[in-house]
């Protein structure tokens, strides 16, 4: 990579967007990013992950020691499937630039702000700070071998933070009108509940576990969870699927199955709410049926960053630069700012995502300088003591 990554982040962005990297595969994604920040004065470590049950994944690792205080980016560069290509105006893997914007998978989530931090970085002096990057390629799918194993690896390095900024697109409708302080948690999770198959002339001979099954959804979804926190809504439970298998209409089913989801605030942690779902379960006079709970992979935790004068600052930068200060959001799904958050205060500052996954993926050319120049401001402020 020459000067065309050092300071345009639109360069670079144009670079990552080329290098088709879907889940889990590099395509050379990595590799553009490293020589970019090799450039930069960037030492920059390459580490592969596997096992648990998931798919080896590339990660890179990059500092560039400054003494003072320490800053993290965290971000990823793998990107969803384009799906049909006939949904796409143009190849999904040529950056394609028009009418101010920029097309392409991964040009909204999330390669522009991986493209934004590294040019801001460019523009901040080497003894300012210190400055890491952990970077995955594997954020969208599994996120078993990425930033979780990542930060591990960083943290048993000695690589701790002060402050770190995960780049998701975390604007609502404006460059910088929201950024993200927390996220809720997710818990998913199967209900079985068993019965006796049988003709359903006959229901004496059997026992028809659909009864149950319903009254179990009722005493799961007719419940209020609880109110909400300051920062957080009341947490909710969505029941996403109910299946019998059952093609006929004149045979009581052996079992049926429930699934759901559970988007929760910071007043639980995934075995209390467990536990809270196995109390309303047994609320269910099931006779004799028997009923299984299960908890589906592992849950994502709630988090909650200390607001601070680094999250002020941020607001206070962001408001400077749009005439806009930034709501404080904890809304949305998960990210993996859910696993920097076990190692130090993080927040979400990207830019505006609602074409992100979609066919036409697009971000404006103004926004990623606007994103950029925040970046960069946000880092000399931060560094110098300010904020």
């Amino acid at each position: 990579m020459t000067d065309i990554s050092r300071c345009d982040p639109v360069q670079l962005l144009k670079a990552l967007i080329a290098r088709p990297s879907v889940t889990p595969e590099d395509a050379g994604v990595l590799g553009v990013l490293e020589s970019a920040l090799t450039g930069l004065g960037f030492t920059v470590t390459r580490l592969r992950f596997e096992g648990d049950g998931s798919y080896p994944v590339d990660n890179l690792f990059a500092i560039r020691h400054g003494g003072g205080r320490k800053l993290l980016f965290a971000g990823h560069t793998d990107v969803v499937p384009p799906g049909d290509l006939a949904n796409w105006t143009s190849d999904p893997f040529v950056p394609r630039e028009a009418d101010g914007k920029i097309y392409g998978r991964g040009a909204a989530d999330m390669k522009s702000g991986v493209a934004a931090f590294v040019a801001a970085a460019a523009d901040v002096p080497t003894q300012a700070g210190t400055i890491m990057l952990a970077i995955t390629n594997d954020e969208e799918a599994d996120g078993i071998n990425g930033t979780e194993k990542l930060l591990a690896w960083a943290q048993a390095q000695g690589h701790n933070f002060d402050f770190a900024i995960v780049g998701e697109p975390s604007s609502a409708a404006e460059l910088g009108d929201s950024i993200k302080i927390g996220r809720r948690g997710s818990l998913s999770a199967v209900v079985t509940v068993e019965g006796v198959q049988g003709h359903v002339a006959y229901p004496e001979k059997a026992n028809n576990p659909l009864p149950v099954l319903a009254a179990i959804v009722t005493a799961l979804s007719g419940e209020v969870i609880d109110k909400g926190t300051a920062h957080f809504p009341a947490s909710n439970l969505e029941v996403t699927s109910i299946d019998v298998g059952n093609p006929t209409s004149n045979v009581i089913p052996p079992k049926g199955t429930l699934k759901f989801n559970v988007r929760y605030n910071d007043l639980w942690t995934p075995q209390a709410l467990a536990e809270w779902v196995s109390g309303r379960i047994a609320t269910v006079d099931a006779g004799q049926a028997r009923v299984t709970f299960t908890v589906a992979g592992v849950p994502s935790q709630s988090f909650l960053s200390p607001l601070g004068a680094a999250v002020d600052t941020l607001g206070d930068v962001i408001f400077e630069m749009t005439g806009r200060r930034p709501t404080l959001s904890t809304g949305g799904g998960t990210s993996d700012a859910r696993f920097v958050a076990q190692y130090g205060p993080v927040v979400e500052c990207g830019l505006v995502g609602p074409s992100m996954h979609k066919a036409d993926e697009h971000v404006t050319i103004a926004d990623v300088t606007g994103l950029t120049a925040i970046y960069t401001a946000f880092m000399t402020r931060f560094f110098g003591d300010l904020g």
